[in-house]
């Protein structure tokens, strides 16, 4: 028997429920790039001609987590003094761990370093331009890996992090996407992408500074928005949620890590455990941190039992 035909009935309900398309390639293309043109933050260091891979790469992972503004200055001077992947692998860890101050969760700049030295060994020091080859690299995900292939080598790859996901969310009618980027985000954003690798390249980094700059998870500024004739959420309010409370830092294992490894780093020497306890009053606080410090490689210890930063 065969199915019965729609009743005119389900039909707009279907028409209804369903979500907007996604604007077409081409058309978001027109749209976006002039605006792109105009509002790219040039200002970034890294956004300047001749930056290399490597340049990028470094930018990526300093970014994570991590405010560009806080980032700038110090990718510029990491970059005046390991400008490439060789000079890193051969510099003293203690340095490197101090050059990265205080952005937090100094882990990946050890990721880093391990990264600078398999590119330099088994690539020639060049960091490759395929995003699974990156991928390969230790600290390298699949953001990370495809920011890289898209925006120093322009390669036409998905380039997804919670500002795309966001505005591609938005464009097919959703107030905001997940908590995660899913294999539906990555195609999603890709069947976005123009076919001529350049022109998709700049679409996705297009694409991130419209998350960044005009429609955030706050807001929704639609009316300065380049695509907001082709958005299926143009003009609609976003949904009241809990207000969110800024994440406390001080007395967390974040604060007291942070405060051992600053004492270190601005050290003249190997420094006694007295000194460790000193920065926090929570002696059990104190010695869990050191101990993942110690887990982590962060820091280490001399013959006499005094602590300091990694000597290799």
């Amino acid at each position: 028997m065969s199915d019965p035909a729609p009743t005119m009935e389900g039909m707009r309900a279907a028409t209804e429920t369903a979500e907007p398309a996604l604007p077409s390639p081409d058309l978001l293309a027109e749209r976006l790039l002039p605006w792109f043109d105009a509002h790219n933050r040039t200002e970034l260091p890294w956004r300047r001609p001749g930056t290399t891979a490597w340049g990028v790469l470094v930018s990526e992972i300093m970014s994570q987590q991590t405010q560009v503004a806080r980032v700038a200055p110090v990718w510029e001077a990491w970059m005046e003094r390991w400008p490439t992947p060789a000079d890193l692998a051969a510099a003293p860890t203690a340095d490197v761990l101090r050059e990265w101050g205080r952005m937090g969760y100094p882990r990946r700049a050890l990721r880093l370093q391990e990264c600078a030295a398999i590119i330099a060994e088994e690539h020639g020091g060049t960091v490759p331009s395929d995003p699974a080859e990156l991928e390969r690299l230790p600290g390298i995900g699949t953001y990370t890996a495809a920011a890289v292939a898209v925006f120093h080598y322009g390669g036409r790859h998905a380039v997804v992090d919670t500002n795309v996901r966001r505005v591609v969310a938005r464009l097919g009618g959703r107030s905001d996407a997940g908590a995660a980027t899913t294999r539906a985000d990555l195609a999603a954003a890709e069947s976005l992408l123009p076919e001529d690798p350049a022109t998709a390249a700049r679409v996705s980094l297009a694409l991130m500074e419209l998350g960044a700059l005009v429609c955030t998870a706050r807001k929704t500024e639609c009316g300065a928005c380049p695509v907001a004739d082709a958005c299926g959420f143009s003009g609609q309010e976003l949904p009241a949620g809990p207000s969110r409370k800024r994440q406390r830092y001080k007395g967390t294992n974040r604060h007291v890590r942070g405060e051992i490894m600053a004492l270190l780093r601005d050290a003249d020497g190997p420094v006694e455990r007295a000194r460790i306890d000193a920065v926090w009053t929570d002696r059990r606080m104190v010695d869990e941190a050191v101990a993942q410090l110690i887990e982590d490689g962060l820091i280490g210890t001399d013959e006499a039992g005094r602590f300091e930063l990694p000597s290799r």
